[in-house]
């Protein structure tokens, strides 16, 4: 393992080899990890977004159609993806970097799949540490994507800035099951898939559950086809409306 000083320098310079070692030593809880986490420059410019919602919602899709949009404008994006734990070795089983194929090779993204270990709040159990990694390698953009939730997995909010809760029209009685929990996180609701039928009624539902929501932010319900590109600049548009 590289020392310290290298690593902290190769992330301060956004090499992405000594970023990618720097999450492992953080994750497995290596010798030195604790002394790099106390060497990071903090961050306060880079923005954090979570996005979460139910599995089979098109995260992993969204979080795709958002790269094409950013890395379009020449923005640096760092991609921390939550998978399931392999049973077998407790590693991630990388299912969701499938749909990020575009991006592996490329110059301003760094994806980076990491394993939930068993943790139940959608994340893995040492993100927050993660986050503060990355956040220190000056990206435009780090994003978060859970393990498809349920009710009570809300932790991404207590890390994220912005938090985007995507589901889907068949959702239906299903928005109520989660109201008490992942829902009541939303900072931006995006309803993917939303060319499908009874789309219009779902999204009308959906904003009055939104709108009741006592807070001064008033929590918008965006239409997205992920796999087409539609409804993608309307959702960058209100990330950096939430972010300001």
């Amino acid at each position: 393992m590289q020392s310290i000083t290298n690593l902290q320098e190769g992330i301060n310079k956004g090499k992405s080899l000594a970023l990618a070692k720097a999450i492992t030593l953080v994750e497995n809880n290596l010798v030195g990890y604790a002394d790099l986490l106390q060497s990071l420059k903090r961050n306060t410019t880079t923005q954090l977004i979570g996005i979460t919602g139910p599995p089979g919602a098109g995260k992993s899709t969204l979080v795709n159609a958002l790269l094409h949009q950013w890395t379009q404008a020449n923005k640096k994006v760092a991609v921390l993806s939550v998978d399931p734990s392999s049973p077998f070795n407790y590693g991630a089983l990388l299912g969701d970097r499938i749909r990020m194929s575009d991006f592996y090779l490329h110059e301003n993204v760094f994806i980076r799949s990491l394993a939930s270990r068993g943790s139940l709040g959608g994340l893995n159990a040492k993100m927050i540490e993660i986050s503060d990694v990355v956040l220190a390698s000056h990206f435009d953009y780090v994003l978060i994507e859970t393990v498809g939730v349920g009710q009570s997995e809300v932790e991404i909010a207590g890390i994220a800035e912005t938090t985007i809760v995507v589901v889907v029209p068949e959702a239906g009685d299903e928005v109520q099951t989660m109201k008490a929990g992942v829902m009541e996180i939303a900072d931006i609701f995006v309803v993917n898939k939303s060319d499908r039928p009874n789309a219009s009624e779902f999204i009308k539902n959906l904003k009055t559950l939104a709108h009741s929501k006592a807070t001064d932010w008033e929590t918008p319900v965006i239409k997205c086809v992920a796999t087409q590109q539609e409804g993608i600049s309307q959702l960058n548009e209100m990330i950096e409306k939430h972010h300001k």
